[in-house]
């Protein structure tokens, strides 16, 4: 198992054009860092910029319905949008592993997807990755 050296990791997220990302990837991924950071608590639920946006509104902003759609990429629009399951055909299901394989292949993925710049972030991030002759990942180099 790798853990993240607290001097040497940057966590960063890069714009994606997704609609939601789903519970189990952001939740896991969320606490996994928490744990690292030293936090003793994790409470999931309404985000406190939900809350301070109700103040704002004076109206509860909460969907009911969040997560009830799924996205997924649509071919003929070349870019993310909601699932319309008369449209099947159209429509591609991208998931994180399908990501990190197109990734480490140095494929891209469909037009629209994913903004060039960022893709090319990850990709040469899995680049980085090659193996060394004794078959593992080389150690980090401190900044």
């Amino acid at each position: 198992m790798v853990f993240l050296i607290r001097k040497q990791a940057v966590v960063s997220i890069f714009p994606s054009p997704m609609h939601y990302a789903g519970p189990t990837e952001v939740q896991s991924g969320m606490q996994k860092l928490g744990l690292i950071a030293g936090a003793n608590f994790y409470i999931v639920g309404r985000g406190s910029s939900l809350e301070w946006a109700i103040q704002l509104e004076k109206r509860d902003l909460y969907d009911a319905d969040h997560g009830k759609k799924v996205a997924a990429y649509d071919k003929t629009q070349g870019k993310m949008a909601f699932f319309d399951p008369s449209r099947h055909g159209d429509f591609i299901f991208i998931s994180g592993t399908k990501m990190r394989t197109l990734a480490k292949n140095n494929e891209n993925p469909p037009n629209g997807f994913m903004c060039p710049g960022g893709w090319k972030v990850l990709v040469e991030y899995y680049d980085s990755l090659s193996l060394a002759k004794d078959g593992k990942v080389p150690e980090p180099v401190p900044a």
